[in-house]
């Protein structure tokens, strides 16, 4: 192969790598399921439109990131006799425990909930619609991601 060739074949893959790959229907999208996998696993994300709607699929650690940044925790403590309590400042979360760590733990184990409790039901309600964001943090997210994410207070 002469060095010509082999440059024209690296370009067009670095040029397959790097463009934005859309769909413009479910189907072609189910006919090329594993080129989307393969765009996404390079860092790109995929549209894939259906009746009107658009949906983009991208790689669940890059929106997880994302999320932790862009939601803050806002997570307090303090301490009530021999208990600490844990919150979130401005969101309806509140935990204790014998020390911070089961605090936290408790936090974490109220989020799950609440995250499963959204899907279910209160994704509708004006007061709950716009934790849209958070929901999706906390499914993404493992427990010690959460606890992370409380400790560098989402940056």
């Amino acid at each position: 192969m002469s060095y010509a060739v082999a440059v024209e074949i690296t370009e067009k893959a670095a040029m397959n790598q790097s463009a934005v790959v859309d769909y413009p229907t479910y189907s072609s999208a189910r006919t090329h399921f594993k080129d989307i996998l393969d765009a996404t696993e390079r860092g790109g994300s995929v549209t894939v439109s259906r009746d009107g709607q658009v949906s983009v699929v991208l790689q669940a650690d890059r929106l997880r990131s994302f999320f932790s940044r862009a939601v803050s925790p806002r997570v307090e403590l303090a301490r009530e006799d021999d208990r600490v309590i844990a919150l979130m400042s401005g969101r309806p979360f509140v935990s204790e425990g014998a020390s911070v760590d089961s605090a936290l733990a408790d936090l974490i184990e109220s989020l799950r909930e609440y995250a499963e409790d959204w899907e279910t039901r209160l994704q509708q309600a004006p007061n709950h619609r716009d934790n849209w964001a958070l929901v999706q943090l906390i499914k993404l997210s493992s427990d010690e991601e959460l606890l992370e994410w409380f400790e560098r207070d989402g940056e």
